[in-house]
C-alpha cells in the first residue's frame, strides 16, 4: 500500500481515495461472487427439492461457525501485522504473517478430526428433530465438506494478508476462479450427472482446495512486501502467537457464539416444519446480498484503521471510521434498494411453494430495511475496536446480546407468540439496536484508544 500524503489541515493521511477504492472495490466483486455462487448453490440444489435445500443450509451453519473461527485468527493476524507495517517494523509483519499461517492451518486440521468424530451428534443432536430425507441429504453434504476445512482456513488467513498489503485485487482474482469451478461443477454434476446433494459439495470442496494453494504459493514470492519463508521448518514464537490470539480468541468466541446461537435458533426453525427451513434458507441466502457493501467494509477497515494505530495517529482513525460508516449506509441503501426491485424474479428463481415464497418475501422487507438503518454501526464499528486491539469488550457486548435478545426472543417471538420464522428474523434485529447502542457509547467513551498491541 502506498502512502500518498492528502493534506486536510495539517494531517498527512496514509490512505488516499483512490487507495480506499481499490482496496474497497475488489472486496465488494468478492463478496458478491461469494454470495452469489452460495445462491446459485442453493438454486441448484433446489431442484432436487426442498428437503435437499433445508439438509445443505443446516450442515453450512455449522461449517460457517468453524470457519468463522479462522476469519477471527486471520483478523487477529491481520490487526498485529498492520499495526507492525504502521511502525515501519516489515521483518515482523512477515514472522507475525508466518506464524498466523501455520498456527492457524494445524487448527483448522483439529476441527476437521473434531467434526468427522462428531458427525452422529451434529446431525442427531443439534440438529434436532429433522425429517429422515433432510437428515440424509445433511448426512452426504457434511462428509464431503468438512474435509475443506483446512483449505478454508489457509484461504481466510492468506487472503488476510494480502489485504494488509493493501492487495485486495489477488484474493479477488484467486475467488472469481474458485467460484467459476464451484459453479461449473455444479451445474456438470446437478445437471449433467443428476448427482444431487454430491453435486454441490464435491466442487465446493474442490475449488477451495485449489483456491487456498494458489493464494499460498504467492506469498511465497519475495518480491512482495509480505512474503512467506519457503521452509517446512517452524517453530512457534508463542509471544507473537499471544499477540495474534489477544484478538483472534475473543473475536472467535463472539463469532462462535454467534453461529452457535444460529444453530440453536435453526433448532427452532426447524420445528415449525420444512417451509420454514427452506424460507429462512433462502432469506439468509438473498439477505447476504442487502449486506453484500458492509461486509466488504468490515475487511477494508482493519487494515486500514490498524496501520493507522500502529502510526500511533488516532485523528485518522477517528476519520477512516466515520468514512467507513457513511461509505456503508450509502451502499448499503443502493443495494437494498436494487434488490427491492428484482425480488419477484428472484423468488421465482427458487421454484417454491405459495407459502414459503410469502413468509421469505416478507423477512426479505423487513430484514432490508433494518440492514441498512442499524447494520452498519453494529458491525463496522466493533471492527475498528478490533484493530486497534480492543476486541474484548466487543466480544462481551456481542455474547450478551447473542444470548439475551437473538436467542431469548426468537423463542419469545416465535413460539410464544406464534411468529414463527419470521419472529427469529425479529429477534436477531432487536439484537442489533442492542450491540450499536452499546458500541456507540464505547466509541464515544474514548477507552479503545488505550489498546494498541504492539
Amino acid at each position: 500500500m502506498k502512502n500518498p500524503k492528502e493534506q486536510k489541515g495539517k494531517t498527512a493521511y496514509l490512505f488516499s481515495n483512490r487507495d480506499l477504492a481499490f482496496l474497497i472495490l475488489p472486496l465488494m466483486v468478492e463478496q458478491f461472487l461469494v454470495i452469489l455462487v452460495g445462491m446459485a448453490d442453493t438454486i441448484m440444489i433446489a431442484s432436487v427439492g426442498e428437503s435437499a435445500v433445508s439438509g445443505v443450509s443446516l450442515v453450512d451453519q455449522v461449517m460457517i461457525l468453524w470457519i468463522s473461527l479462522f476469519s477471527a485468527l486471520a483478523t487477529g493476524g491481520a490487526v498485529v501485522v498492520g499495526q507492525y507495517l504502521g511502525q515501519k517494523k516489515v521483518e515482523k509483519a512477515r514472522e507475525a504473517s508466518w506464524q498466523m499461517v501455520w498456527f492457524g492451518t494445524f487448527c483448522a486440521i483439529g476441527i476437521m478430526l473434531l467434526l468427522y468424530m462428531g458427525k452422529t451428534f451434529v446431525l442427531q443432536v443439534v440438529f434436532g428433530k429433522i425429517q429422515a430425507d433432510v437428515r440424509n441429504h445433511a448426512d452426504i453434504y457434511f462428509m464431503i465438506v468438512t474435509a475443506s476445512i483446512p483449505f478454508v482456513a489457509i484461504y481466510n488467513l492468506t487472503a488476510a494478508i494480502f489485504r494488509t498489503m493493501g492487495d485486495s485485487r489477488t484474493p479477488m482474482q484467486v475467488s472469481v476462479l474458485m467460484n467459476l469451478i464451484n459453479v461449473a461443477g455444479n451445474a456438470a454434476l446437478i445437471y449433467g450427472v443428476h448427482l444431487g446433494t454430491p453435486g454441490v459439495a464435491i466442487p465446493t470442496l474442490t475449488s477451495r482446495v485449489i483456491a487456498a494453494l494458489i493464494l499460498l504459493l504467492l506469498l511465497f514470492n519475495k518480491k512482495r512486501e509480505l512474503y512467506l519463508k519457503a521452509t517446512w521448518r517452524y517453530r512457534p514464537d508463542w509471544s507473537m502467537i499471544g499477540r495474534i490470539l489477544s484478538i483472534g480468541i475473543p473475536n472467535g468466541l463472539e463469532n462462535s457464539m454467534f453461529q452457535l446461537g444460529k444453530i440453536l435458533v435453526l433448532s427452532l426453525i426447524s420445528t415449525f416444519g420444512t417451509y420454514a427451513i427452506a424460507a429462512n434458507a433462502v432469506s439468509n441466502a438473498v439477505a447476504l446480498f442487502q449486506i453484500l457493501p458492509g461486509m466488504a467494509m468490515t475487511l477494508a477497515v482493519t487494515p486500514v484503521i490498524a496501520r493507522c494505530v500502529g502510526a500511533g495517529d488516532y485523528r485518522q482513525v477517528t476519520y477512516y471510521n466515520k468514512k467507513f460508516l457513511i461509505l456503508t449506509h450509502i451502499s448499503m441503501a443502493v443495494v437494498v434498494g436494487g434488490l427491492f426491485l428484482i425480488r419477484p424474479q428472484i423468488l421465482e428463481a427458487y421454484h417454491l411453494s405459495a407459502r414459503t415464497a410469502e413468509v421469505t418475501g416478507r423477512i426479505l422487507t423487513f430484514h432490508g430495511i433494518c440492514a441498512v438503518l442499524i447494520w452498519p454501526a453494529s458491525f463496522t464499528l466493533p471492527c475498528t475496536f478490533r484493530a486497534t486491539g480492543d476486541a474484548k469488550v466487543c466480544m462481551y457486548i456481542s455474547i450478551f446480546s447473542m444470548w439475551i435478545f437473538r436467542i431469548a426472543f426468537s423463542y419469545i417471538l416465535g413460539s410464544y407468540f406464534h411468529m414463527g420464522v419470521f419472529g427469529v428474523w425479529v429477534a436477531m434485529v432487536i439484537d442489533w439496536v442492542f450491540r450499536t447502542s452499546c458500541f456507540l457509547l464505547r466509541y464515544r467513551s474514548g477507552k479503545w484508544k488505550k489498546e494498541a498491541l504492539v
